[in-house]
């Protein structure tokens, strides 16, 4: 009887979180993550949700709607080719999203490969590579943008690709300091002593052990992307009518704002600090849950 109440009181293992729930959980308690995570989830669904609700006709002008103030049939007014406004804000939204992410991926896998075989090569190798990379930094990626925007004049899926090709550098730098870090690693030379290739190395091991560096770089390089595509077509050189971007919405607007037509730049400027801010605020929550995560 002795022992069958002896055992009731025994003391439990105390089992520790995994590292995984330990940065959700630090990540749901970032009030700022969270709500720019909502952000992004509200731009989604408005801009690929919303033209299935809100009918508009993006394609064809009507000049005899042309700059109407908003109202109850154009919340947001017209522009001066008679779009509507809010209708045109939604695909605008899509293509800048779209733009955004797929740029902003494209930029991170190329990053990822560049700086990861860099890194794990060392010697001449890495010193010629990252050489490569300084000297694209020191040139403003926003100019060399416009350079082959205006040469190219690309159209989304051109956009796309120079802003990959244009954005890699900077996850690159994060990824060679990531592979220097993980390289001499214990199964990294074990890897190497039972004669497994360099290959086998960086995909198999480096690159997802990297994983915390390329999420976070991800967000980052996202909303980069989306500010980039904005600059671009502000200056005229983005995606061709009848299709849009935020960016291009601004830029027409501008050009009759000075009639006190604040419908046409106010929701687009807005829209463009909003989504690019929560996306910043989801990579800062990432960087900070998975800071604490590794160290747990």
């Amino acid at each position: 009887m002795s022992t069958v109440v002896e055992s009731q009181f025994e003391p439990r293992a105390l089992v520790a979180p995994s590292p995984g729930r330990v940065m959700l959980r630090r990540f749901l308690r970032n009030r700022v993550a969270i709500a720019g995570a909502v952000v992004i989830i509200l731009a989604v669904v408005f801009s690929f949700a919303g033209p299935l609700l809100w009918h508009t006709d993006q394609t064809h002008t009507d000049l005899t709607a042309a700059n109407l103030a908003p109202s109850a049939r154009h919340p947001l007014g017209t522009d001066a080719v008679g779009f509507d406004e809010l209708g045109r804000l939604m695909v605008g939204g899509r293509t800048s999203l779209l733009i955004g992410l797929s740029a902003g991926i494209l930029a991170t896998v190329i990053g990822t490969v560049w700086g990861s075989v860099a890194g794990y090569a060392g010697g001449w190798v890495e010193a010629v590579m990252m050489r490569i990379v300084d000297a694209g930094i020191a040139i403003p990626a926003l100019f060399i943008l416009l350079v082959i925007a205006a040469i190219a004049q690309p159209n989304t899926a051109g956009l796309v690709l120079i802003l990959g090709l244009v954005s890699w550098l900077v996850p690159s730098r994060l990824m060679r300091a990531e592979t220097l870090s993980l390289k001499h690693s214990d199964y990294i030379q074990t890897l190497r002593a039972i004669g497994g290739s360099h290959a086998r190395a960086i995909v198999h091991h480096i690159v997802p052990n990297s994983v915390s560096t390329i999420v976070v770089a991800v967000t980052f390089q996202i909303a980069d992307s989306i500010l980039l595509v904005a600059y671009v077509s502000y200056l005229g050189l983005g995606v061709k009518s009848p299709d849009t971007d935020w960016g291009g919405m601004l830029s027409q607007g501008l050009s009759q704002a000075y009639n006190g037509r604040w419908w046409l730049i106010v929701p687009a400027g807005l829209v463009i600090i909003l989504v690019v801010c929560a996306f910043n605020a989801i990579g800062d929550g990432l960087r900070d849950s998975f800071e604490v995560g590794g160290r747990r």
